[in-house]
Formats: C-alpha cells, sequence, structure tokens
C-alpha cells in the first residue's frame, strides 16, 4: 500500500524520506499517471513508415549494391543526428536495467517501466529499418558503432537517487523529444520526419509522466527534490554522450540548429521549470533555498553561453555562405 500522506509530518525532515519510502510514497501518483498515459497514448507501426520498396540487398553475403553516400537524400546533418539518435537508442537494455533496478518490478513502478521500455524499443526499431531500407548510412559504419556503444554500456550519473534520476528523465525526455522533432526537419527526407514526429510524440507523453511525477516529489520533499532539480540541471548530459565520436557529432548538431544551448535553455529546461514552477517555489527549508539560488544563478549563466553561441554560429553559418557564392 501506499504511505499515507505523510509529507504533511514536519518531523520526517529532508533526511527522513529515503528512496524507499518515497518510491512507496509515490505509488499511487505513478499509478493514476500511468493510466492517464495508456489513455492518451496511440499505437502506431514502425513498419508502415519504412519504405521496404527501396530496399534492396547490400554487398556481402548477397552479393548486393555496396553502400553509397549518394544513394540517399537525407543530408549530412540528418544522417549524423540520425545516427546519434539511434545509438542512443540501442542502449535500452541498459536504460530498462538502471530503471528496474532503481524504480523495482512489481506495482504500478514495474508496469511503467515494462511499458515505458517497450515503447521505447519501438524508436530504435523504426529508426534503424528506415536507415537501411533507405540506405541513409553505411550499414557497416552503423553495426560497428552499435557494437561499440552497447559494449561500453551505460551508467547513470544519478543513480545515486531516486529523486535525481526523476528528475533526470524529466528533462530528457523533453531533450530526447526535440531532437527527434528537429531531426526530421532537418533530415530532407518528408517520411523520415513523419516517422520521428510519431517518436517524438512518444517521449513527449514520457516527459509528461515524469514532470507529473517530480511535481508530486516536490510537494512531499520539496528540500531533497529541489536539490535534485538543481544538481541534474547543472551536470545535465545527455545519455548518448558515451557514443564514440560524439563531441564532433554535438558540435555539428548545435550548428545545424538540431540542439545546442539555445535549445536546451529555452525548449527544455525552461518550460519543465515553469510548470513545476520551480523558481516560485515556496515552503523550502535552507537546503531546498540553496538549491534554488544555485539553480538561478545558472541558469542566467547558462543564457548568456547561448547567447554567446548564438553569436558564434551566425558568424560561421556567414562564412560559409560566403564561400558557397564565391564559388
Amino acid at each position: 500500500m501506499t504511505i499515507a500522506p505523510v509529507q504533511s509530518s514536519p518531523s520526517l525532515g529532508s533526511s527522513g524520506w529515503t528512496d524507499t519510502r518515497l518510491i512507496l510514497a509515490l505509488e499511487e501518483v505513478v499509478e493514476k499517471e500511468l493510466n492517464r498515459h495508456l489513455g492518451v497514448a496511440k499505437e502506431w507501426m514502425p513498419h508502415e513508415f519504412v519504405p521496404w520498396s527501396q530496399g534492396r540487398d547490400f554487398d556481402g553475403v548477397l552479393g548486393g549494391e555496396a553502400w553509397d553516400v549518394e544513394q540517399s537524400k537525407v543530408t549530412p546533418l540528418g544522417r549524423v543526428s540520425l545516427v546519434v539518435n539511434l545509438l542512443t537508442e540501442d542502449n535500452l537494455p541498459s536504460y530498462h536495467h538502471e530503471i528496474a533496478t532503481m524504480f523495482g518490478r512489481e506495482g504500478a513502478w514495474g508496469t511503467w517501466v515494462h511499458r515505458w521500455t517497450a515503447e521505447e524499443g519501438r524508436h530504435g526499431i523504426a529508426i534503424r529499418d528506415f536507415l537501411l531500407a533507405t540506405r541513409a548510412v553505411d550499414p557497416v559504419e552503423l553495426e560497428r558503432a552499435r557494437m561499440n556503444h552497447m559494449s561500453e554500456g551505460f551508467e547513470s550519473d544519478n543513480a545515486h537517487s531516486m529523486l535525481h534520476s526523476v528528475a533526470y528523465v524529466a528533462f530528457q525526455e523533453l531533450a530526447t523529444r526535440i531532437s527527434h522533432r528537429n531531426t526530421g526537419k532537418f533530415a530532407g527526407d518528408p517520411l523520415c520526419d513523419q516517422l520521428l514526429a510519431k517518436i517524438a510524440n512518444d517521449e513527449n507523453l514520457h516527459m509528461v509522466f515524469y514532470r507529473n511525477l517530480l511535481k508530486a516529489a516536490l510537494e512531499i520533499a520539496p528540500d531533497q527534490a529541489m536539490r535534485a532539480i538543481a544538481d541534474v540541471v547543472t551536470n545535465f548530459r545527455m545519455p548518448g554522450h558515451g557514443i564514440p565520436g560524439f563531441e564532433r557529432a554535438a558540435a555539428q548538431i548545435a550548428l545545424g540548429g538540431v540542439y545546442n544551448l539555445r535549445i536546451h535553455h529555452d525548449d527544455v529546461l525552461q518550460p519543465v521549470l515553469r510548470h513545476l514552477r520551480v523558481m516560485e517555489f515556496g515552503g523550502l527549508g535552507p537546503e531546498g533555498l540553496v538549491a534554488q539560488n544555485e539553480l538561478g544563478v545558472f541558469l542566467d549563466g547558462l543564457d548568456a553561453q547561448a547567447r554567446k553561441f548564438e553569436e558564434r554560429q551566425a558568424a560561421i553559418l556567414a562564412r560559409r555562405e560566403a564561400r558557397r557564392n564565391a564559388g
């Protein structure tokens, strides 16, 4: 059974909320959000967004045609971003292990963990099938990158704390939605855009689930939740940071406008923080107030960094345009 709303008991204090107590206290919220999710999530079929008629044998065992970059209409930026997105999705077994270990496999928590995993698995299946059928990427390099990335496994920066884990995924799911959606817009292929829009819709529903769960956690354990939010925001990394060549790919993705500091600040951090009214949240103790202040200082600094990035981005793109015109 869920613990009664002991959040009103001042004797607990911030140190009284262990991960186990929080997981039990939030069980009813998880059940409510799970039911809401199942009521609004719409079934879709990955195979319907893959142009199978474009597929043909590759070279190798079947003696087909070798891959060539000219065989696909996907843009170079779209190709880089699609590979990063897919390799991130590929590490799903590690992600499942992380959250199943943290949240458990029983009750509403367990049902959510398995449902989330099933929906995320659909994303990797759909993107890989699309990329191979349309010859958008080198299949040999893609498989080698998958093997290298998954062989390293994944260890969350937030595995030490249930609240940190919930805070992280509230932001990360929205970041993933934005990344998929913008990748589709820049991919140069209308069908790819449609596919990634479907995936982005799933990611948005996942974000809403975790965001609402984080809101409930703020009400139950405000100081601990505020500390978790501040830590996650100030040390945020996307789960694909271990992908081989990630830094170079991330730079291309940022410059191209798929995902960068400005997008991260304006379209990921701020919407979640505003919805939760984090910067206006009252009733905090000393620990929570310190975390809230740290968060405000960090956001101001991030906004300044984003402005500097935009200036560099504009200068680089202007130089590229000038070279194209000169040529």
